[in-house]
């Protein structure tokens, strides 16, 4: 009964990221699942990408409905990234699971840096399409290496290095975060990693509940709000798995 509930109420939170914010939902399940549930990285890391694949397949539906999804731009980023993200999931599993928390916790943190950073230019309307491209295949080459969805990368790099308003690249990064996870999904298919569905699944339900909120959460607060909670809770979470994995 106290994983049921711990998986519903982690499953809340991710969404609430996932549909708020467009990203952060893979970096909050990751450490859920290990920390509080029990799971392995190696089981954690293929979980989160069904739990944040089917979550983020939701929260787009709401955001394009919004007029907040800019699909060349997102199709362009992600296509960029998905034999990356192939490529780099199959090699994932070859490596040390202490490697792969701390090399997560690092680039996780990098991210969060960045974002706290004021924005030096005002999101334009034109987007170039090498620059799409270029972020978008080494964001794939993240997401299939640590299996994540890559939102809490796609936001910074969509609003950051491609100038999208941040209602914008939080929808967009949905659509980014889709393909790319099902990408790594497709890669990781052959590791035989076993999964508890009896909290895989209501894990999924509960952040596919918290996502709805999450949008009409994204609808009421400024833009550079919410920039900044994700960074704050980012870092956070990176220096708490940095310190458990070299003490």
């Amino acid at each position: 009964m106290t994983g049921l509930v711990l998986a519903l109420l982690s499953g809340a939170v991710v969404g609430l990221a996932l549909g708020g914010l467009g990203g952060g939902g893979s970096v909050l399940a990751v450490p859920a699942l290990i920390y509080l549930l029990g799971f392995t990285p190696a089981q954690a890391t293929t979980a989160s990408l069904v739990i944040v694949t089917l979550t983020s397949v939701t929260a787009l539906t709401g955001h394009a409905r919004d007029g907040n999804v800019a699909w060349r731009t997102g199709l362009l980023f992600a296509a960029a990234g998905v034999v990356p993200a192939t490529l780099a999931g199959a090699a994932a599993g070859r490596l040390p699971q202490p490697v792969l928390t701390a090399a997560f916790a690092v680039v996780a943190g990098t991210a969060a840096l960045r974002m706290l950073r004021p924005a030096r230019t005002e999101p334009s309307g034109h987007v170039h399409p090498g620059k799409a491209g270029a972020a978008g295949a080494g964001l794939g080459a993240v997401t299939g290496f640590l299996g994540v969805g890559g939102g809490f990368l796609a936001v910074p790099a969509l609003a950051g290095v491609l100038g999208l308003a941040m209602r914008t690249a939080v929808g967009t990064s949905l659509l980014v975060i889709t393909i790319n996870s099902l990408a790594a999904l497709v890669a990781r298919g052959g590791a035989g990693t076993h999964l508890d569905w009896a909290v895989t699944a209501p894990f999924t339900g509960a952040a596919i509940l918290g996502a709805w909120d999450g949008r009409r959460l994204a609808r009421k607060a400024e833009g550079e709000t919410l920039r900044k909670v994700f960074a704050r809770v980012l870092l956070a979470l990176a220096a708490f798995m940095l310190v458990d994995v070299l003490v």
